[in-house]
Formats: structure tokens, sequence, C-alpha cells
């Protein structure tokens, strides 16, 4: 999915729908209650009197722990615009091939023969990205969105493939060949052809590196250490100085720290189904609709809207 809303500023300070605040108010609450009841001990029963505690090493501590967020930040951003970059390049590589085997297969649009065989092809090219979606979400079980862009033995083969888009590309490479040898295509051309197939491969070869190779672990673990640790040790650094504002500080603070990792995890794997993942049943779409366009098909699905301005 991929949040779409358009409003005001106001309604940006007051939204929780697609915010990382469903991932973070348990542990935000427990640290909230933590700093509260360290407040009330304290006035209560005295319980930092007579402590010396400067509030210096957290003003530091946060510094460098700001930046080290920042570097989070950026690599998961960077997973998720490479992962943007290489679904926009799919969308380009799949017009281009329609283009191609509309204009390089076959001698001229007169024969129903070969009309249907340039049908065929695109049919595939159409399903390539559905197969590339299902693959990278794990959504095995949808094949069955392959079934209105394959035939049905087509469809049962690809039924018992474990890497679906890459017997697409080898079936549409075959489907070439035959053309090929059916003097339907130009030797030239078939190269030509043969390079945009690659690119498909290359996009899917892209995509399956950044679902693959997740952000190092100990990374991860060091960063989560690190901020708990400090959300919690806080109130005892602001609790002499701001007393009752205590726990307001340590909800502000802990909500800035606990948000910035939760988008970072939620936006370093781009292809999974979370408010802000990258809407890849949006693009199907617009790669069926315009290639539909390029056969001549006057029943198009409808554009992809958003559900709860949300696009999936």
């Amino acid at each position: 999915m991929i949040v779409t809303t358009r409003a005001s500023w106001l309604y940006f300070m007051f939204a929780a729908r697609g915010t990382t605040l469903s991932r973070i108010w348990r542990r935000l609450t427990v640290n909230v209650v933590f700093a509260l009841v360290m407040t009330l001990g304290h006035m209560q029963y005295g319980w930092l009197d007579g402590r010396d505690v400067t509030p210096l090493p957290f003003t530091l501590i946060g510094f460098v722990l700001s930046i080290f967020l920042g570097f989070r930040i950026n690599t998961a951003y960077d997973r998720y615009w490479e992962g943007r970059r290489l679904w926009g390049q799919l969308v380009n590589t799949s017009r281009s091939l329609a283009r191609q085997i509309q204009t390089l297969v076959g001698a001229g649009p007169g024969d129903p023969a070969v009309a249907e065989r340039r049908r065929r092809l695109i049919y595939l090219v159409m399903a390539f990205p559905h197969a590339l979606r299902i693959r990278l979400r794990g959504e095995e079980a949808m094949v069955a969105d392959l079934g209105p862009f394959v035939t049905a033995s087509e469809l049962d083969q690809l039924q018992r493939e474990r890497n679906r888009p890459n017997a697409l590309v080898q079936r549409m490479a075959e489907l070439l060949d035959e053309a090929y040898r059916e003097g339907l295509v130009h030797p030239m051309h078939l190269s030509l052809l043969h390079q945009s197939l690659t690119s498909l491969t290359d996009i899917q070869g892209g995509c399956e590196r950044i679902a693959n190779t997740p952000i190092p672990f100990a990374y991860q673990v060091l960063l989560r250490h690190i901020v708990g640790a400090y959300c919690y040790a806080l109130p005892f650094g602001v609790l002499l100085p701001l007393g009752l504002l205590t726990p307001v500080v340590v909800l502000m603070m802990s909500y800035a720290f606990y948000g910035l990792d939760a988008l970072g995890e939620e936006i370093q794997e781009p292809f999974g189904s979370d408010p802000n993942d990258l809407p890849l049943s949006a693009l199907c779409r617009t790669i069926e609709i315009d290639l539909r366009q390029r056969l001549g098909e006057l029943e198009l699905p409808d554009p992809a809207q958003p559900h709860h301005g949300q696009l999936l």
C-alpha cells in the first residue's frame, strides 16, 4: 500500500491511520507510565532528592542517537526508492516490449493469426508484473490472479513453478523463437526483443535483492537496545529540572525515537502491504490498462482507486 491522502497541515497533526503509532503505542504507553510513576514517586517520596543527576549525558546521547536514527532512515529509504525505481523501470519496459511486439512480430496488421500471436505475447507481458508482485509479497495462494492473462495449460504449469516470473519470461522467449523460425521476426529484431526480456529479468533480480537482503540483524538489535535504554532512562535525567512536566517530555522524546525506528523498519521492506509500502497492485493495473489499450481493447479495467486513502 501507499498513503495517498491530501489534506491540511492540521489534519496531518492529528492523523493516526498510516502512521507508525499503530506499531509503537504499546511501548510508548509503558514508557510514559514508567515516567509518570517516577514523577509521582519523586513528588511523594523524594526518590531523587540528594542525587546530583545532570541532564548533560542525556543531551549528548540523544544527539548521537538522532544521528544514528537518521542514518537508519536514510538506509531504509534508499531501499524503498530503489524498489520504486525498479517498478518504474518495469512499467517502461513493459510498454516498450508491447510496442516492439506490435511492430516487429509479423509482416502487418491484417493477418488474424499474427494478431492473435501478438495478443498472446502481450498478455504474457501483462502477467509478468502480477507474477512478480505475488512473488515479492509471498502471496503464492493468489496465483489465480494470473488466470486472465494465460491459457489454462500455462496456468497449470505456473502453479507448479517456484519462480513464476522467470517461467513467464521463458514462455515469451519460446513464443518469440517460434515466431522467428516461422519467418515472422527478423533476426536483428529478435535480439532486440530478447534484450527487453533480459530487462525484465534484471528488474526481477533487483527486486529480489532488496527483498532477500534485509538490514543486518545486529544493526537493528543494537539500535533498539540504545533507543529503549535511552527512553527508559530519560526520566532520571529530566525529572529534577522539569518536575511534573517529565511525562510530557518523555512522551514527546519517546514518540520521536520509537517512531523513527518504526518508520525505518516499515519502509526498509518496500514490497509488503503495510500502509507506506509500494502500491504494487496499482502499478500492475496501470501496466495492464496501457497494454490492453495498445491491443485496441475497449473494455478496460478501472484504474486502482485509493481505499481509505491508501493504494494497494
